[in-house]
């Protein structure tokens, strides 16, 4: 579908799904098909609702006991994955160690249910093939972890909730934490096989993800309510085809984004509410080799319907974007005043990074308070690398073809605040009917972009 101006597309292409339904034994292979400012593959997502229930209770699950419920759930997943089922959490407060869902299974948190993963660091343990900051390495198990699964849910109106006990402890950064991840940044750059680069020890303090689906197929994650995560809260890596769905999330620790698409295509987050300790959703795709090796980017991401209560961005893109950014449209957001958020669209990148970004859609947005501004783009973002470690292979991030349209935000410092890098300007930065109603500084604050334009 091609259109003339790229605001008649933000304008006439409004996302929407529609639904087919297809049997593949007990799963219902629920048809997406998204429509956006680019082009979208058809993909399927599980629906389980025909498949058989397993009610954990039936296992030898006991509230207030980890090792029974840990232990049962265990068994019902390892049954369900033969033909495909969910695994029932009753209402109650039950208690558990981390779980590792496999393809065909579906936990399902009932309404009145809570279940609260254990905050001792040993629970999480042996450890597995997982990433930190995009850098891959084996880590304390992530509290849910789905590993080359097919058709494999979340779903539920009951909450799932981290015990933050010792993970809190671990939020700072002290300098044999600082050495480890500096070790790993080099073990990446070396081509140190994966295997060897484990973080489980007494001083590394490599949080895990709450909810982490590793190179997984056809996701579904819906309803369910996400309180405190020792990390990232959800992390989609090296993923196809997944529906973020209805979920609610409230997570204020260190690095508590939201959700983190990866590497991964092909999903659609929509009707979601973020209150966050750091940003909303956090598009990456690979730390430097990581992520040239892989060349797999983060590729045909919708946003749509969502709140963000609280959180530093509704939309970062980076810094973590080595295999590249595409293709990505946002409508129909609301962001709540809160005194965390900084701009409604941060891309950043340094110099170390490569990749590139293009084709990003930012559309029907409103806002109240930000603390910096609206759109934000800076191509020197190093944080703590900056000093752990020198540049060692130079390569600079391609951003073309960024889009805003009917943005509408109350108070901020600017509108758009663009740090482009000299010897690779940023190229193509368009918006149309984007306000911001009260600004404290200059409207305008770019360097180093060609054609940018803003109209009424």
């Amino acid at each position: 579908m091609k259109y003339k101006s790229i605001f008649t597309i933000i304008l006439l292409s409004i996302a929407f799904v529609s639904l087919s339904y297809a049997q593949i034994g007990n799963i219902i292979q629920e048809e997406i098909k998204i429509e956006a400012p680019f082009e979208i593959p058809v993909f399927n997502v599980p629906n389980f609702e025909h498949c058989k229930n397993y009610d954990i209770r039936d296992f030898g699950a006991r509230q207030g006991d980890k090792e029974s419920t840990s232990i049962a759930i265990a068994k019902a997943i390892a049954i369900a994955t033969t033909a495909g089922g969910n695994i029932i959490i009753p209402p109650g407060l039950w208690t558990t160690k981390a779980i590792h869902l496999k393809s065909n299974v579906n936990l399902h948190v009932s309404t009145g249910a809570t279940l609260l993963f254990s905050g001792d660091p040993k629970d999480y343990l042996p450890a597995v093939h997982s990433s930190w900051e995009g850098l891959e390495c084996y880590n304390y198990s992530p509290l849910i972890y789905a590993y080359e699964a097919t058709n494999v849910a979340l779903t539920g109106k009951g909450t799932i909730k981290a015990n933050l006990t010792v993970w809190q402890k671990w939020f700072p950064r002290p300098k044999p934490h600082m050495e480890s991840i500096k070790n790993l940044y080099n073990w990446a750059q070396d081509g140190v096989p994966v295997e060897q680069r484990v973080m489980v020890n007494d001083t590394s303090n490599l949080r895990p993800q709450f909810i982490q689906f590793n190179r997984c197929q056809h996701v579904r994650v819906e309803d369910i309510k996400i309180r405190n995560s020792p990390f990232w809260t959800l992390h989609l890596y090296l993923t196809k085809d997944a529906l973020i769905r209805g979920i609610d999330i409230y997570a204020h620790g260190h690095n508590n984004d939201g959700i983190d698409p990866e590497m991964s295509q092909n999903v659609l987050i929509e009707n979601c509410v973020f209150d966050q300790g750091d940003d909303a959703i956090a598009l990456k795709s690979g730390r430097n080799p990581e992520g040239w090796r892989s060349k797999t980017p983060t590729k045909n991401i919708v946003i749509r319907n969502c709140e963000i209560r609280d959180g530093h961005q509704l939309l970062a893109i980076g810094s973590e974007l080595s295999g590249g950014i595409e293709n990505i449209y946002v409508n129909n957001c609301t962001v709540l005043p809160n005194e965390k958020l900084m701009h409604l669209l941060f891309i950043k990148t340094n110099e170390r990074m490569g990749g590139y970004v293009k084709n990003i859609y930012f559309s029907n947005i409103k806002a109240q308070n930000v603390k910096e501004g609206i759109l934000g783009i800076n191509t020197d973002v190093l944080y703590q690398w900056r000093s752990l470690v020198p540049t060692k292979i130079k390569k600079l991030t391609p951003i073309t073809n960024v889009y805003l349209a009917h943005i509408e935000a109350e108070v901020g410092q600017f509108i758009s605040k663009i740090n482009g890098n000299p010897e690779l300007p940023i190229q193509t930065v368009q918006l149309k009917d984007v306000h911001l109603k009260k600004v404290s500084s200059t409207a305008i604050q770019n360097q180093y972009v060609n054609n940018f334009t803003i109209k009424e």
